[in-house]
């Protein structure tokens, strides 16, 4: 067997600075890569008028900005903000993977949601907006008839600001967050005309909590409001009574069981403390005539 000599103490101090050298030109090109992702889900406040809400979601955007960008941004907030809502692709605008079409949004209630993008993009860079596009086949039914929802000074464009207070934002790694459509709020009846103006939020269970419990009977066709504040949601009890507010922030709750059926009696509970990002579970409820 060939045997390789390595003349002298000089010879094998080179080659160690050399490795040396080698292993921190590695670990400097590492810094700075990566990917980060979003993993975006549909969820919606009920409302308490219409059967279905159809909206016709034809796109969704990121907006993914390094340390100059959002100095640029910050200092031209105004010009930013209008080419936004506007629909404007500069400034760090990417695609989100969904399936387009039209959804009926009034399916994800009570903790429902369903997982509707995802999109991945360079760790050196932070997530700042998300943007909805609507297109224009959006309806609503009322009492089996189907009328048309229409949209006036680009309200079809949704921006929504990532608030990190209320959305848990993992550099490096995976974000999941909620868009919370509500329903309830965003249509406004005008003589038989049915406008849209989006009422939207954005949450991560990691940065809010629950509500959940259930009420009975079914005949007496509970609405469940959760008021904290001038902050109100609402939900729809599935048929065993079941209900479930998500997305909420830290704070004291007042809980109104109103019957809209067959002559109950209302039934108020105060006091729901929540705290942090814990799920409370209430004793379930039953009504009486």
């Amino acid at each position: 067997m060939k045997t390789i000599k390595i003349r002298g103490l000089k010879s094998v101090a080179f080659f160690i600075c050399l490795f040396f050298l080698a292993c921190q030109k590695s670990e400097h090109s590492s810094e700075g890569t990566g990917t980060s992702s979003v993993h975006i889900f549909l969820t919606d406040d009920p409302s308490l008028i219409f059967e279905h809400v159809f909206l016709d979601i034809s796109k969704v955007e990121i907006k993914v900005e390094d340390a100059e960008d959002a100095r640029h941004e910050s200092e031209n907030h105004d010009e930013a903000e209008d080419e936004d809502h506007h629909g404007g692709t500069s400034g760090g605008w990417m695609p989100v993977a969904i399936n387009p079409g039209i959804y009926d949004i009034l399916r994800f209630r009570n903790g429902l949601d369903t997982l509707f993008g995802t999109a991945s993009f360079d760790a050196a860079k932070g997530l700042h907006k998300v943007r909805v596009t609507l297109g224009s086949n959006n309806s609503v039914v009322l009492n089996g008839i189907t009328s048309p929802l229409t949209t006036h000074n680009n309200d079809n464009i949704i921006v929504i600001n990532i608030d990190e207070s209320l959305v848990a934002v993992n550099s490096g790694g995976s974000t999941k967050f909620w868009i919370d459509i509500d329903a309830g709020r965003s249509i406004r009846q005008h003589n038989n005309e049915f406008e849209l103006k989006p009422s939207v939020k954005v949450f991560s269970r990691e940065k809010s909590a629950s509500i959940e419990g259930r009420v009975l009977p079914a005949d007496a066709a509970v609405v469940v409001m959760a008021v904290n504040g001038t902050d109100t949601a609402s939900a729809k009890p599935e048929r065993e009574g079941e209900f479930k507010f998500i997305g909420l922030k830290p704070g004291t709750y007042t809980l109104i069981y109103h019957a809209t059926a067959n002559n109950y009696v209302d039934v108020t509970v105060n006091q729901v403390v929540v705290s942090g990002t814990e799920d409370v579970h209430v004793p379930d409820q039953v009504l009486h005539q």
